[in-house]
């Protein structure tokens, strides 16, 4: 039973059946069903594509609202560094943070800071020896679920470290707790302002056996129409603690290059990450050192929960890391060390999304039944039956969840046949 809770959510009153997110979708977790898309929460790796894509804006992520933050006490915002790209003519981040607390927030801590603690102890990760190569980037939540649903022999390859959302969200409570001794952990909150689904959902879920110190995820987008009106020149707060590296991560590249480390490959966009991961696998990829991998396109400037066009933002970024230090946040030579709190103790369980029985030789016969069907089938992949290949459809009728009529130029060509047949008939009791 599947127990993992999404944050992408279709709303089939909306949904016409057009198929265009069966067309995009990177694990073929929708089908059409009786005119309305049906996700398989077994294969969904809350991307947001299918949000991204469908014009009738059936799809939707879900979010908290900044309301559920009013239980706590003490009340910490964690801005993405996405976050920053979303303004047109910022040349200070500390209009942001200072907005953050005039829309009720007692306390401020930027991710980028923890971003660039996560780049130093990876610079120092990459330089230890036994480490598998290439590293990958456990930072979207996306691509780590990808790896395990698709890509079980590339688990070992990916960093056990947390992502800068997680070590923000430790380093702001303690920070909180140390400054504010008469709170109570539980009286703390934190709210991460996110610029994609898939925090959300690592959020509710945990990852393998840790569970977040993130309370609530609200979307970026909720959050930016606040703070225009909440963002001033009067009585700017000197409140960023990040340089130019940690704003970096927010784009494509930015991590990786964090590392000061030619060796990398970075790619963006769901289907490259998928294209990717399986040159990767098959070995097919030149010797480098490190994978940064980003579904989003341009990195996170291009979640579906961000206000503004992907480039746009990033052009807004390298015009805001002018004003930057390259960063506030390196190791002094005493901390030489990642700290066992940096990182997470297991990955996640594989789960095998294409297996089709418990037994081998079950699978085996499935798999032949498979591969006759999909012979007869037109390999149009057209997504008239309500699935997104002709594979995928011929495994979904030897499943027992479609019937082979389902495919309407089988059933043309029958229909033709049947005509002629009839024709042929009527022909001959004409002649007699």
């Amino acid at each position: 039973m599947n127990t993992y809770e999404h944050s992408v959510h279709l709303d089939a009153s909306r949904c016409t059946g057009c198929t265009t997110c069966l067309r995009h979708c990177p694990t073929e977790a929708i089908r059409i069903r009786n005119g309305k898309a049906v996700i398989n929460e077994g294969r969904c790796i809350d991307c947001g594509e299918c949000i991204r894509v469908c014009p009738h804006k059936a799809k939707r992520a879900v979010c908290s609202k900044l309301e559920a933050m009013d239980g706590f006490k003490w009340k910490i915002a964690l801005p993405a560094p996405s976050l920053y790209g979303q303004f047109d003519n910022l040349d200070d981040v500390d209009y942001v943070l200072t907005g953050l607390t005039r829309i009720g927030f007692d306390e401020v801590y930027e991710v980028a800071k923890a971003a660039e603690l996560v780049s130093a102890y990876t610079r120092f990760y990459l330089g230890t020896e036994g480490v598998l190569k290439p590293v990958i980037s456990a930072a979207c939540p996306v691509v780590v679920r990808l790896i395990a649903l698709r890509f079980p022999s590339l688990l070992d390859h990916v960093v056990q470290m947390l992502p800068p959302m997680e070590i923000a969200a430790m380093l702001a409570r303690e920070k909180a707790q140390k400054e504010h001794p008469e709170l109570k952990p539980e009286e703390i909150g934190v709210c991460f302002i996110s610029p994609c689904p898939a925090k959300a959902s690592y959020v509710k879920n945990g990852f393998a056996d840790y569970q977040s110190r993130v309370d609530v995820v609200v979307s970026m987008s909720d959050i930016y129409f606040l703070l225009i009106n909440a963002m001033s020149a009067d009585e700017v707060e000197n409140l960023s603690s990040s340089g130019m590296l940690g704003v970096s991560w927010a784009s494509t590249g930015g991590e990786a290059s964090a590392l000061f480390n030619d060796s990398y490959l970075s790619a963006d966009g769901i289907d490259n990450v998928n294209r990717v991961l399986d040159q990767l696998e098959n070995g097919n990829i030149p010797p480098v050192e490190f994978v940064e991998l980003n579904a989003c396109p341009g990195g996170c400037v291009g979640g579906v929960l961000t206000v503004q066009n992907p480039y746009i933002a990033k052009a807004r970024l390298q015009s805001l890391r002018r004003f930057l230090p390259v960063s506030r946040n390196f190791l002094s030579p005493e901390e030489q060390y990642i700290p066992e709190e940096y990182f997470f103790n297991e990955m996640p369980e594989y789960q095998p999304i294409s297996q089709l029985a418990d037994s081998m030789a079950k699978s085996m016969r499935m798999m032949a039944d498979i591969q006759n069907l999909r012979a007869e089938l037109p390999g149009l992949d057209c997504g008239s039956c309500g699935a997104p290949t002709c594979r995928a459809f011929a495994e979904d009728v030897v499943r027992g969840r479609a019937s082979k009529c389902e495919c309407i130029l089988t059933m043309k060509d029958a229909l033709r046949q049947y005509l002629a047949d009839k024709q042929e008939a009527a022909a001959k009791e004409g002649a007699l």
